[in-house]
């Protein structure tokens, strides 16, 4: 059974972006010395999915970041072609969560990353997020992107554990309830 997982940070108000995409706010409480996770985050996931947004702000790093699949879910990206140096590497798609899980599955992948802040609501949406991994950075930016919209109704969640950084990042992990 494919299930879906969300590592992501926002900030202390609730924001993983400003209004015009800018995260410098979070690059400026990187701490190469602080080990966050992620390694062992993504050590046993099959794929990622995520938004044209995080896609344009990987699309820039050199080399390119992730070693396994990348299915980038995006209306506008959808009919255009793959750069041609990802052509193995990302795929873009217009479909809805349940039809990404349902043909990944289909490929053989049993756990995916989730990211980006409409990607992510879609999912928590659908029901689709098995756990989130959520890191809070110690800043108010008092607008921008929020990671969670609107519900249909309220979510319950579990929390697995939780740990500061002497950075002041503090994460948390959260199950959400079925």
């Amino acid at each position: 059974m494919i299930s879906a997982h969300v590592f992501i940070a926002t900030s202390l108000d609730g924001y993983i972006a400003r209004a015009d995409g800018d995260i410098g706010w979070l690059l400026q409480r990187d701490d190469p010395t602080e080990d966050h996770g992620y390694r062992d985050f993504i050590a046993d996931k099959d794929a990622i999915v995520m938004g044209r947004g995080s896609f344009e702000k990987v699309l820039d790093f050199d080399p390119w970041p992730y070693d396994r699949p990348v299915l980038v879910l995006s209306r506008q990206l959808a009919p255009t072609p793959v750069p041609a140096a990802l052509q193995d590497k990302v795929r873009f798609c217009d479909a809805t969560p349940q039809q990404v899980l349902a043909e990944l599955e289909a490929q053989g992948v049993r756990r995916v990353y989730v990211d980006g802040g409409q990607v992510v609501q879609s999912f928590i949406r659908a029901g689709l997020v098995e756990d989130m991994v959520l890191t809070t950075v110690p800043v108010l930016i008092g607008a921008g992107r929020p990671l969670f919209g609107a519900l249909p109704r309220d979510l319950d969640l579990q929390l697995l554990a939780s740990r500061s950084f002497p950075s002041g990042l503090v994460q948390s992990t959260y199950r959400f309830a079925r």
